[in-house]
């Protein structure tokens, strides 16, 4: 990964879904979720990173995990995600490629047990954004091009106020983004001014 992050065009609506004029959204409604709390409105942004299987890339098994579409069977791994029900708002495959599972002004199951700042329950006012990689693996140019072109879209529609990794808001029990993640060319390419209270030291 080096500076040279071109942003892409996303605009995020109304309604909380992304689009693009000239950048593949794919949009994915998962049965995975839920209402906010009345007058709640999303004021955190929590970075993750999946794979499916485990260290494999382009499979469509994440795409198939957040929709309840899994065959449980294809992969021994899988045995373990049987009955589970996630999702998280956004996914960002290795290409760039943008997949939304769940509108923004919804609340999507992907943090899990989880603090931030004091404040339980990360899915009630987070948006969750999946990054397609592991905890052994550089993540890809496109990838921070999307990201940072989402996150400033999702800045600009929500009071976003910080960013953080799963590990940070489930310590102990979660570990991505992951060492690869590269926080300090993320935040100085965004154009606003959310904090990442965890970020030092990294």
């Amino acid at each position: 990964m080096t500076s040279g992050v071109k942003r892409v065009d996303i605009a995020i609506d109304t309604e909380g879904w992304a689009s693009s004029k000239n950048h593949a959204i794919r949009r994915m409604p998962s049965p995975n979720q839920d209402r906010r709390p009345e007058g709640v409105t999303p004021s955190l942004l929590v970075i993750h990173n999946i794979s499916l299987p485990p260290g494999e890339f382009g499979s469509g098994a994440i795409e198939a995990l957040f929709t309840n579409t899994l065959a449980c069977d294809a992969h021994p791994c899988y045995a373990a995600l049987r009955g589970l029900c996630v999702s998280a708002h956004f996914l960002i495959a290795r290409d760039g490629a943008l997949v939304q599972f769940v509108a923004c002004g919804a609340r999507a199951w992907h943090a899990g047990a989880s603090s931030f700042e004091g404040r339980e329950r990360c899915n009630d006012f987070s948006i969750g954004i999946e990054l397609e990689g592991d905890d052994t693996s550089a993540f890809e140019r496109p990838q921070y091009a999307t990201l940072v072109s989402l996150t400033d879209a999702l800045t600009t529609r929500y009071p976003i106020e910080s960013v953080a990794g799963h590990s940070d808001i489930a310590p102990g029990r979660k570990s991505d983004p992951g060492p690869h993640f590269d926080w300090h060319i993320y935040l100085s390419k965004i154009r606003s001014g959310v904090r990442a209270p965890y970020l030092a030291p990294r």
